[in-house]
């Protein structure tokens, strides 16, 4: 019987060893969770971190926070400091979008395109000033003018909202705010670079 265990425990770790790396969704109300094709999700407390990424190797495992505008202030510095305290060495990626969706009087799904650049620039702030470091965004975007967030440099409102809104699931940005925010993003990640080589503790990545 103990060998029985013994092999299976062994089938159940070893292979973890061997696949992809895992990522961890973050949101305000909730620690972190693995999500996994080929298991079931672990919760980042506890004994996930030790089997998934035994020998903290760098990048192996991906923690996306999704906190929204209004609360990632509050809620990010604490799981970045949880993270450092337990020696890890993590991909760091902002989502912006999930946190910031709201319902319109007219009933669509929506996301402000000023709220998703908010919850960005106050991350990489919050990163810069706990000494890490944002590796990555994730966008939902069409390439088509589709009118699915309001606001960006085209000035989609409540009012035009439903023009082009063809998503059946998320609303995505559209091409141009897509672009806009691509640069907005550029500008602050060339920043916060310039900081980071002068060494200014104040870093300055918000894109005006």
């Amino acid at each position: 019987m103990v060998a029985t265990l013994v092999a299976l425990s062994f089938l159940l770790v070893l292979p973890l060893r061997w696949f992809d790396p895992a990522d961890a969704e973050a949101g305000p109300d909730r620690v972190p969770v693995v999500e996994r094709r080929d298991v079931c999700p672990l919760n980042l407390e506890g004994p996930a971190l030790e089997i998934l990424d035994p020998d903290s190797e760098p990048g192996r495992i991906t923690i996306i926070h999704r906190m929204g505008h209004d609360q990632v202030a509050e809620k990010l510095p604490t799981l970045i400091e949880t993270v450092q305290r337990a020696g890890r060495l993590v991909l760091w990626c902002c989502d912006p979008m999930h946190g910031n969706t709201e319902k319109t009087a007219s009933g669509h799904k929506t996301r402000r395109f000023n709220n998703i650049l908010s919850e960005l620039e106050q991350s990489f702030d919050i990163h810069a000033d706990l000494d890490s470091y944002q590796g990555g965004v994730h966008f939902e975007l069409s390439g088509d003018n589709v009118t699915e967030c309001i606001g960006g440099a085209q000035a989609i409102s409540d009012e035009t909202l439903g023009d082009r809104y063809h998503t059946h699931c998320d609303p995505r940005l559209n091409a141009k705010q897509s672009l806009e925010l691509a640069f907005l993003i550029s500008e602050a990640l060339k920043d916060e670079r310039i900081a980071r080589q002068n060494g200014d503790s104040d870093k300055v990545v918000a894109a005006s």
